[in-house]
């Protein structure tokens, strides 16, 4: 059965006898997709829909960091900094392969702040509250061993330590598969119409999937608004009910091939002009530099973009850095921008001093969840169920201790493919690793490439990953949309002859497919101003 043969069989369930469920979820990102993990793992009926695709906002545009968040507990935010620092030894215990420890290292300069010693006093703190020691002081030539191509100019030492780091997309994936095998109904390019009340109490929600102008009423006491920037807009309308106030931010990346930019570990450096962290980093065979952090003020429905300005404030810290490496907009890959969505308190602060700490609120059965952190998702998750279910969420949400995932079969590791691609695989997939591995080809899709993904992987994404549009499929299924020259463009004919019968597709329908994947590629992922890439 392909992905829209299960998603069609899905609505026809939903649009037959009226359904009622325990809850449903608005949002697929990575809050919706952990509401919906533990509630379906607490054997609660749920419901989860996404206007767009899962993971199409924030939560497949991250900075891709499983971290407790240093810079917080610089600030002040130990209980952050603490949630999340555990959260992150659990998650990545739970999901090696998805999750994955990464080295980071701060450099420390003459005359600049911070110095070494504040800095490994930040790291004793983090290493305490992790119960396990990462902190290491190098020395100059230490670190130039670490992070060759460093500028070595006026450079006093570096501190490491450990964080994680993933790929937010699969992540999400990941949980919605975990809560889809404990019962869980999940549909991406569903909105959510309106939410419909009886004396002020939730009754359900009305949807309307798109491609069809038929609404679908579900039934439903509780309603997770999980939609992060659009939180509010969910939200009641009364003036005597104080809604959140959501701010959008958006942060920015650069995607570069690791030959411009070969680091090994992440490497950070606070940015002369606001003195912000921007890190250097290596993920799926790139160099990623990131992030940004400035007010967005585009339509929010609408793919967010990369300013000119941002790329030239990336690369000038990749220049201070690296200043041999002559990194210039002509070696940019791809690029990508999120939209945080941050609460703020309305004081015009300055951006990167908004408090990153969720807030979660509750009116008469509509739960609205705004802000937080990628790694905190299931800390979140459990919070806005205890809210909405109220006085006896002690016996219907499971215990604390219950893992996030579904343990991988014991599968043999096939022949031809490498420790590092199998690990990978089983943190990916879960238990549906035995299907993957059945799906296509085991053979890799770029072989002299940055990427280690297999053909498998694209005909699994296409029978079982509700892909509706190419983008699905070369931005969120698959990061070949980031990770190639021109999105992907010259291995299009290929993915085609794989892919296109699996989805069901016709000549036509994967021609209008291709020019709409290329024209987002155009506008949002490639370089503001950069000739667009042509397709066969």
């Amino acid at each position: 059965m392909t992905g829209t043969s299960t998603r069609e069989a899905t609505l026809a369930k939903l649009r037959g006898d009226k359904q009622t469920f325990d809850l449903v979820v608005i949002g697929g990102g990575i809050t919706g997709a952990g509401v919906a993990r533990e509630a379906a793992g607490s054997g609660l009926r749920t419901l989860l829909v996404e206007q767009k695709d899962f993971s199409w906002g924030t939560s497949s545009r991250s900075s891709k960091m499983v971290h407790g968040g240093l810079r917080y507990l610089g600030s002040g935010h130990l209980g952050l900094t603490r949630d999340a620092v555990r959260e992150r030894e659990r998650l990545m215990a739970e999901a090696p392969g998805l999750i994955e420890p990464l080295r980071f290292i701060m450099p420390h300069f003459r005359g600049q702040f911070p110095g070494p010693r504040l800095f490994q006093g930040l790291l004793r703190v983090y290493d305490a509250i992790a119960r396990n020691r990462s902190r290491h002081l190098l020395k100059p030539a230490e670190t130039l061993f670490w992070v060759p191509g460093l500028t070595d100019h006026q450079l006093a030492g570096a501190s490491g330590f450990t964080d994680a780091v993933t790929d937010d997309s699969r992540l999400v994936l990941r949980l919605i598969g975990e809560a889809r095998r404990d019962g869980a109904l999940c549909l991406n390019y569903t909105r959510a119409l309106s939410i419909t009340r009886d004396q002020g109490q939730v009754t359900g929600v009305t949807l309307l999937p798109a491609g069809t102008d038929e609404p679908i009423d579900v039934s439903a006491p509780l309603v997770i608004n999980a939609t992060g920037a659009w939180a509010d807009q969910l939200q009641s309308k009364d003036p005597a009910e104080k809604a959140m106030t959501i701010r959008p931010l958006r942060g920015s990346h650069l995607v570069l091939p690791w030959r411009c930019l070969p680091v090994s570990c992440s490497v950070s450096l606070f940015h002369p002009r606001d003195k912000r962290p921007v890190f250097a980093f290596p993920w799926q065979g790139t160099t990623v530099l990131g992030t940004t952090d400035l007010d967005h003020e585009g339509d929010l429905n609408q793919e967010p973009v990369i300013s000119p300005d941002e790329v030239r404030y990336l690369l000038e810290i990749a220049g201070r850095l690296f200043p041999g490496s002559a990194v210039n907009e002509a070696d940019i890959l791809s690029t990508w921008a999120g939209v945080r969505p941050v609460v703020t308190d309305g004081t015009g602060k300055d951006p990167s001093k908004e408090n990153r700490e969720h807030a979660i609120q509750s009116d008469r059965g509509l739960v609205s969840i705004a802000g937080g952190k990628l790694t905190t998702f299931r800390i979140i998750a459990r919070e806005a169920l205890k809210l909405g279910l109220g006085d006896d969420t002690g016996e219907r949400i499971r215990p604390d201790a219950e893992p996030v995932f579904h343990v991988p079969p014991a599968l043999a590791r096939p022949e031809g493919l490498g420790h590092q691609t199998w690990q990978r695989l089983q943190g990916v997939y879960g238990q549906d690793l035995a299907s993957v591995l059945e799906a296509g080809p085991l053979a890799p899709v770029t072989p002299s490439g940055p990427s280690d993904l297999l053909w498998a992987e694209l005909c699994w994404a296409c029978q079982a990953e509700d892909i509706q549009h190419l983008d699905d499929l070369m931005l969120r299924r698959t990061r070949l949309g980031l990770i190639l020259p021109d999105g992907g463009t010259a291995l299009l004919p290929a993915i085609r002859q794989h892919c296109q019968s699996l989805l069901g597709w016709t000549d036509e329908t994967w021609q209008q497919e291709q020019a709409r994947y290329l024209a987002i590629y155009r506008s949002a992922y490639s370089l503001p101003g950069r000739e667009a890439p042509r397709g066969d």
